[in-house]
Parts: C-alpha cells; structure tokens; sequence
C-alpha cells in the first residue's frame, strides 16, 4: 500500500488532498446525515486519481463505487443509474481490471493503446444499441428524469467501453458523463439538500477527469518515445 501511494505525483497527492477536503465540507456544510454518499463520494475521487496513473487499483475502488452508487441511485428512484452502475460500470470495471493486469507498461502503469476508426465505429453503434435498449428498461421502472438518464447510459458506456480498450478518450466521456450526473443531482438537490456533496462529488469528478486525460496523453507519449 505504502508503494501505491508512494507512486502518486506530488500534484497529484495535492490533486487528490484538496478533492477530499473539498467533498467533506461540502457533506459538514448541509449537515447531511446521508453517510453514504461521503462514503461514495470519498471512494470514487481516490478511484480517479489512480485511473489516471494508469494503475489497476483505480478499477478496483471503481468497482466499490458502482456498487455503494448504485445503492444510493435506487432510494432516490434514479433507476437510471442504478442499472448502469450494477449492470454495465461495475461488470467493464471487472473487466478492465483483467485486461489492465494483461497489459501492463511496468508494475505501476497500464500500456495504453491507439483506438482503431474500425473500433470507433463499433463502439458507436454498441452505445446506440445499448442506450435504445436501455430507455425501455428505464421507462418500465418509472425512472425520474429519463432524458438525463438516458444520457447517462450512454457516455457511461462508452466511458467504460474506452477504459477497458485502454484509451486515454475514456475521461473525456467520463467528463461528459459528469456533467450530466452534477444535473441530475441538482434535480434531487432542490427535493433534498442533503444531496449538495453528490453535486459537489462530481464536479470534483469532472475536474480529476479533465486531468485524467492530460495524464494519459503524457503517459502515451512517454511510452511511445521509450
């Protein structure tokens, strides 16, 4: 453990510091009793920082989340994410898990890998699938808010697909896939305000995305030149 966060850049560990501090005073300053979500929260901005190392723990706690996500989406009927966190995020993330481990650059660093136009398309047209597959599914559950929910299946699953193929283009999704999840709780922020850290969780998100990508192309090129 000690030589996993050891591996941590010291921007990144100032990254990941100001990220925690950030969720906490968001979860102190409503007086929220919903542990969960600090606890969720918590677990899926550390995820991020090690995704963007490129290191397998990060698909681990990525796992973790799905599921203590997944439990927080069903007592607010946002079936929507529910589904995608137990039955698509959580099942690549496994997934990514083996085929990080199966193509390792060193012993802290997943290789990352050119997308080829061919997989572009085939990713295409398996989100479309999904996605339209995915809008009956939400509509038999009475999901609430079903544009933004729909939405969310969709960069959720090519946010998944890109990190399982090892590309740096899956925080670019993911990024996308934050801001369709900050409106979707600040839907429930204004029923609830005890939900103001899971709006504060994914803007955190979106910025250690936005990083996640920065680092992957630098990861690329360093590894290409070596």
């Amino acid at each position: 453990m000690k030589r996993i966060l050891r591996n941590l850049t010291r921007f990144e560990k100032i990254l990941w510091l100001c990220s925690v501090v950030i969720i906490v005073a968001g979860f102190l300053v409503v007086r929220s009793d919903e542990w969960l979500t600090l606890v969720a929260s918590l677990v899926g901005v550390t995820a991020l920082i090690y995704v963007a190392k490129g290191h397998v723990v990060g698909q681990i706690l990525t796992i973790i989340f799905s599921i203590i996500y997944a439990f927080i989406s069903y007592k607010l009927r946002y079936f929507g994410e529910m589904i995608t966190y137990v039955g698509m995020t959580a099942p690549i993330a496994l997934l990514s898990v083996i085929t990080w481990i199966r193509n390792p650059y060193n012993e802290n660093e997943v290789k990352i890998s050119h997308v080829s136009k061919k997989t572009w398309l085939y990713l295409v047209l398996a989100t479309m699938v999904v996605t339209f597959i995915f809008y009956f599914i939400l509509d038999a559950f009475n999901t609430a808010n079903m544009l933004f929910s729909t939405i969310s299946i969709a960069t959720s699953f090519g946010a998944s697909s890109f990190t399982m193929l090892r590309s740096p283009y899956y925080a670019v999704v993911y990024a996308a896939n934050d801001v369709v999840l900050i409106v979707l709780w600040v839907m429930a922020f204004m029923l609830d305000t005890s939900y103001l850290p899971m709006i504060v969780c994914f803007v955190i998100f979106f910025i250690n995305d936005i990083y996640g990508f920065h680092n992957w192309k630098v990861m690329r090129r360093n590894q290409e030149k070596a």
